[in-house]
C-alpha cells in the first residue's frame, strides 16, 4: 500500500490509497459489495475508480471486482492490488500474481487449501462461508458471505460504518425485511471477526471539501445527461453493455412526459428514433458495436435527410459477438465511415465517468445546432466502473425541450444551401402552401428528390461543410505535463486516467512528456499539427488492433490527415484496460527508436 505511515502507539496504519481485489464467482455478489464500497467514497470526500470482469455466459463463472480507493486523485483502477480477497481456490490461483510484493491475502479457509509462500505475501485465512452460516443460520449457506466480507473490509480499513450501513439499507430497504436483516447480520459478523495482530488501516483525510459529491457508473450518468439535455423520446434494442441506459430511460422518461420503446430489432429502433427526431424532439437510440452495424442503413438516411439525433455506442470487444463483457475501442472507423456513401456525422467520446454527463449535454447541443446524427463512443469500462466526482448542477445545465410548430414563412426551405438545415415538424403550417419533403433521395432545397449533378455536389458540400465549420470552432485539447519535448501521448475514451498517470511516471523518470485527450473524434479540432510540432514523437494509445499497417484506428486517421510520420501507436486488444506499465513500456520503446 502506497505512502503508508504507522504510529508507534497505535496498531493502525495511515494510507493515501489502496487497491483491493475481490475474486470469486459472479453469483457471489462481489459486484454488489464492490459497488457499496465505491459509493461510500463519494460520501466521504475520497476518490475511487473501479474495475470488474464478469463472464458473458448465462451460467456465470469466475469474476472479479477491483477498487482503487484514495485520498487524492485516482486515475486508474490499479496495476496491482494491495489486498486480494479470494473466495475459492481458483480465485486464489488466478489472482495471486496480481498482489504486490508484501501484499495481504484474505482467503476463505474452507475453500482455499493450497497457499504459495513467495514475495512476502501475508496470508490470513477466515472461514467466510462457515462464519456467515453461523451468523445468519444454516439455511443461508453461501448467501450473505459477500456482506460478511464487506464488514471485514470495513473494519480492516476503518471505513465509515454508519454511512456504509445506510447505503446497504437504502439498497435492500424495498425488499422483504428478512433480506436486510440477514445482510446486516452477516455484515456485523464480518466487522467483528478477529483478524489477529495484523492491525488496521485508515485513509488520510480526503482532499475534496465539496459536500455535493456522488459516486456512480458511466451508464447511469450518461442517462442523467441525456435527460438533462432534453431527450424525451427514443427507441432501442437490448445488448450488453448498453442495456442499462435503455432500461433507465424506459422507466424515467415517462416522468418527464416522454417515452422510450424497446423495439423488435436494431433497424426498427433507429428508425423509430429518426421518426421522433423529425417530429421535432431530441431523441436517442443506442447499442453496442454489433447493434451499431445493424443501424447503419438508417443512419445513412439520417445523414442524407439531416435529422438531428443522438446515437450511443457502448463499445465492447469484437468482431462479431466477440467479448460482450470486455472493453475495446474498435468501433471508431465504423462510427465515422460505417454507412454507405459520403455520410458525415459527429463523433464524440467521454474521457471518464463524470464526462459521460457532459458529453450527453454536448451531443444534444451539437445535434440541434448542426442538424445531423451525433454518435457517442462510450465503452464497457466507462459503462460499469464507478468513480466519485462533484454532483452536476442540474439547474445550470437543464434543457427544457420545446416543440416548435409555429408557422413557416412562404420562402421557407428546409435545406437552404447557404444555411444549416432546420426542419419543420409535421403540424407546422407553411404560409406559402408549399410543404417540404423528407427523403433518403438526393433533393433540392425544399427536399424534393433531385438527380441534378450540380445539386448533388452542392448538397454534398453543404453536409460536409457543417463539420468543417465545427472543426474550425473547436479549441485545441489542453496538454497535461510538458508543453514540448520527447513525446506527446494522445488518447480518447476511458484511457484518459491511465495515460495521465503514465505521463506522471515518465516525467518522474526524466522524460519530457505531455498528454492530450481528444473528446471530439470527428471532426477533430483543426490545427492539431501545430501542437504535434512541439514533440519529437506523437504516441496514440488506444485499445484496438495495430492492423496490417501497424497503426491503431485514431493513429491512422491522424497520419492520413496530417501526413506526419512521427505519429506512432501503442495498441492492445486483450479486453482489459491499459495498465500504467504497459503504456510506459510502449512509449519508452518508441522514444528509444530513432
Amino acid at each position: 500500500m502506497s505512502t503508508a505511515t504507522a504510529s508507534p502507539a497505535s496498531s493502525s496504519t495511515t494510507l493515501r490509497n489502496a487497491v483491493i481485489r475481490l475474486a470469486g464467482n459472479s453469483q457471489d455478489g462481489i459486484q454488489s459489495i464492490g459497488g457499496f464500497l465505491a459509493r461510500l467514497a463519494g460520501r466521504t470526500q475520497h476518490d475511487v475508480m473501479t474495475y470488474m470482469t464478469i463472464p458473458s455466459t448465462i451460467s456465470g463463472g469466475p469474476s472479479i471486482f477491483q477498487l482503487h480507493l484514495g485520498s487524492g486523485e485516482v486515475l486508474h483502477p490499479g496495476d496491482e492490488s494491495d489486498v486480494l480477497v479470494a473466495f475459492y481456490q481458483h480465485s486464489y490461483d488466478s489472482h495471486f500474481s496480481s498482489l504486490r510484493e508484501g501484499g495481504i491475502c484474505f482467503y476463505d479457509s474452507g475453500e482455499v487449501t493450497e497457499l504459495k509462500n513467495e514475495r512476502g505475501i501475508h496470508h490470513i485465512g477466515i472461514p467466510f462461508t462457515a462464519a456467515t452460516v453461523e451468523a445468519i443460520g444454516g439455511s443461508a449457506r453461501d448467501r450473505g458471505k459477500n456482506m460478511f466480507v464487506m464488514g471485514l473490509l470495513c473494519a480492516v480499513y476503518e471505513l465509515d460504518k454508519d454511512k456504509l450501513v445506510g447505503i446497504v439499507s437504502r439498497q435492500f430497504g424495498k425488499k422483504d425485511e428478512s433480506v436486510l436483516r440477514n445482510a446486516l447480520l452477516a455484515f456485523d459478523a464480518g466487522y467483528a471477526y478477529p483478524i489477529g495482530d495484523m492491525g488496521t488501516f485508515n485513509f488520510e483525510e480526503g482532499e475534496h471539501t465539496d459536500e455535493h459529491r456522488l459516486s456512480t457508473d458511466g451508464n447511469t450518468l450518461m442517462t442523467m445527461g441525456l435527460i438533462a439535455a432534453g431527450v424525451r423520446y427514443g427507441s432501442a434494442y437490448p445488448i450488453t453493455p448498453w442495456s442499462s441506459i435503455m432500461e433507465t430511460l424506459r422507466s424515467e422518461l415517462p416522468k418527464y412526459g416522454g417515452m422510450y420503446v424497446q423495439a423488435e430489432d436494431e433497424l426498427a429502433a433507429v428508425s423509430m428514433t429518426i421518426g421522433a427526431a423529425y417530429a421535432g424532439h431530441l431523441a436517442v437510440t443506442g447499442s453496442a458495436g454489433p447493434g451499431l452495424s445493424l443501424k447503419m442503413e438508417a443512419l445513412s438516411y439520417a445523414s442524407m435527410a439531416e435529422i438531428p439525433l443522438i446515437v450511443i455506442n457502448v463499445q465492447r470487444g469484437g468482431p462479431s459477438t466477440g467479448l460482450p463483457t470486455s472493453v475495446e475501442q474498435s468501433d471508431l472507423l465504423q462510427a465515422i465511415y460505417g454507412s454507405h456513401g459520403d455520410c458525415p456525422r459527429i463523433v464524440l467520446a467521454p474521457k471518464d465517468v463524470e464526462d459521460c454527463f457532459y458529453i450527453a449535454l454536448e451531443a444534444g447541443k451539437l445535434a440541434r445546432e448542426y442538424s445531423c446524427p451525433v454518435i457517442i463512443l462510450s465503452d464497457q469500462a466507462l459503462s460499469s466502473r464507478i468513480e466519485a466526482f462533484t454532483e452536476p448542477d442540474l439547474d445550470k445545465h437543464w434543457v427544457e425541450p420545446t416543440l416548435d410548430i409555429s408557422n413557416r414563412p412562404a420562402d421557407f426551405k428546409p435545406y437552404p444551401l447557404d444555411q444549416v438545415t432546420r426542419h419543420a415538424p409535421p403540424g407546422s403550417r407553411m404560409e406559402g402552401g408549399r410543404y417540404p419533403h423528407v427523403t433518403g433521395l438526393e433533393h433540392d432545397e425544399w427536399g424534393h428528390p433531385s438527380g441534378n449533378p450540380k445539386m448533388h455536389q452542392q448538397m454534398t458540400d453543404k453536409r460536409r461543410n457543417k463539420l468543417v465549420k465545427l472543426s474550425n470552432s473547436l479549441p485545441l485539447p489542453e496538454v497535461y505535463g510538458d508543453a514540448e519535448g520527447d513525446a506527446l501521448l494522445i488518447g480518447w475514451g476511458s484511457s484518459y486516467g491511465p495515460i495521465k498517470e503514465s505521463v506522471n511516471r515518465l516525467r518522474a523518470e526524466g522524460h519530457k512528456v505531455g498528454a492530450a485527450h481528444l473528446r471530439h473524434l470527428h471532426p477533430m479540432p483543426a490545427n492539431l499539427d501545430s501542437l504535434f510540432a512541439k514533440y519529437k514523437k506523437v504516441v496514440v494509445v488506444e485499445m484496438n488492433d495495430g492492423g496490417v499497417y501497424g497503426y491503431g484506428q485514431l493513429a491512422m486517421l491522424l497520419r492520413a490527415s496530417l501526413a506526419d510520420p512521427k505519429i506512432k501507436s501503442v495498441c492492445k486488444t486483450d479486453g482489459l484496460n491499459f495498465r500504467i506499465r504497459e503504456i510506459v513500456t510502449g512509449v519508452e520503446k518508441l522514444m528509444a527508436d530513432q
